[in-house]
């Protein structure tokens, strides 16, 4: 067979291309070689449909003791009893995950109390344009238009009128510390089921460096690929100690909204990536790695600010920061595309109470799990800060240069 020389040049390409940028976009990471191996492994070979000990398919022997390492390694890592939780490994990504979750414990028709998309929300958690929003209601909650967070009173209100079957905790461009606790009394206010999605910050709550939702919800969604820094995947906890308002334990309800309810066979090669992610995140290098992608989100954030830019909420208590460029007269695409053109890659993103569209925003989100896993520190950050307010600095003079004439 003649040699595919195209796919292997791309590859490289790739490789180059990632190598030689700063990669600031919140949702990505770099993964290990042990992750990519497990990845590009012979268990993408497997077909596995069904549960470990309950498979459709014979010759599922080792593929059984692969998922059952993923799943006591996530529990593990989370400090989770197997007697009042369970995890779930073979969701595809996230965003079924979430609609599995749904799937599993709300009527069609019910209502999903979740963020705002333009204010921090996922397409997942209830947006009309997401399956969640069509096949769902979503009961949507914002932050304070005067301190860019959340305002857990204001949460209480809107779940006593509305009364929604569950509620979303997690984001996707939120930049403080979420409050576990207060979202479970809003929960028990109204009798929803408290589900927190902690895709962007698992590899926090993993390090110890921000709290865990495991002690208050009811279940818990996560990416793999983000700060957790595994391959593109989820994860589905959920108690086994606890029955849903439908009689059922929530962890049978998950297992079966994921297969046979929303999927096929599982993806094993991911798992196996899975389970070599979790494996090094519970190494005790990782804390130390946590805390630092807090750290420089927080020097990134402080630099930038003392440049003269606005951080939306007035900082960051994560890994992302949002910055308001339009303020200095540079729409969000505007501001993507020119730092992409010297090297640097953000994505453009809404900010609260944004007038502008969602295809041009007035901001950007910038993330730094990617260059704290690159070895950056403090120090790398305020060059980092430096050179954004140069390439984007020159571009708002620009155009209030042009605006006088």
């Amino acid at each position: 067979m003649k040699k595919d020389t195209q796919i292997q040049d791309l590859i490289k390409k790739e490789e180059k291309r990632q190598k030689s940028v700063i990669n600031l976009i919140a949702s990505e990471n770099y993964v290990s070689q042990a992750v990519l191996r497990a990845l590009g492994s012979v268990f993408t070979n497997k077909y596995a449909e069904g549960y470990p000990g309950k498979r459709y398919y014979g010759g599922n022997l080792v593929v059984d003791e692969v998922e059952n390492l993923a799943r006591e390694r996530a529990l593990k890592l989370f400090k989770l009893s197997p007697k009042k939780w369970a995890v779930n490994v073979q969701p595809y990504s996230g965003s079924p995950a979430n609609i599995a979750v749904y799937l599993a414990l709300v009527p069609i028709g019910g209502k999903i109390m979740g963020m705002r998309l333009d204010m921090g929300g996922h397409l997942t958690h209830g947006h009309k344009v997401s399956a969640s929003g069509k096949i769902w209601r979503q009961i949507p909650y914002g932050v304070n238009k005067k301190t860019e967070q959340l305002d857990y009173d204001e949460l209480e209100e809107i779940a006593k009128k509305e009364k929604p079957k569950l509620i979303v905790a997690g984001f996707t461009a939120y930049p403080r510390r979420i409050d576990w606790k207060a979202f479970r009394l809003v929960a028990d206010v109204c009798g929803a089921a408290l589900m927190a999605d902690m895709s962007h910050i698992a590899g926090l709550v993993a390090g110890g460096a921000h709290p865990s939702p495991f002690p208050y919800a009811d279940i818990v969604t996560t990416t793999v690929h983000k700060t957790l820094r595994g391959p593109r995947s989820a994860m589905i906890f959920s108690r086994t100690d606890r029955l849903h308002a439908s009689g059922f334990k929530f962890h049978e309800l998950i297992d079966k909204a994921v297969f046979p309810g929303l999927q096929g066979g599982p993806h094993v090669n991911q798992i196996a990536g899975i389970a070599a992610a979790l494996y090094e995140a519970s190494q005790p290098e990782f804390k130390k790695y946590a805390a630092q992608i807090v750290k420089n989100a927080r020097v990134l954030a402080e630099e930038l600010a003392k440049k003269g830019w606005r951080i939306v909420s007035g900082g960051t208590d994560n890994h992302l920061l949002l910055v308001d460029t339009w303020q200095k007269g540079v729409s969000g695409k505007d501001a993507s595309t020119l730092l992409e053109k010297a090297g640097i890659i953000v994505n453009m993103n809404a900010i609260p109470f944004d007038e502008r569209k969602p295809m041009d925003p007035s901001g950007i989100r910038i993330g730094t799990a990617a260059v704290t896993t690159q070895g950056m520190k403090e120090k790398d950050m305020k060059r980092i800060a430096a050179r954004i307010h140069s390439v984007l600095d020159a571009a708002g003079s620009l155009k209030t240069e042009e605006k006088k004439a």
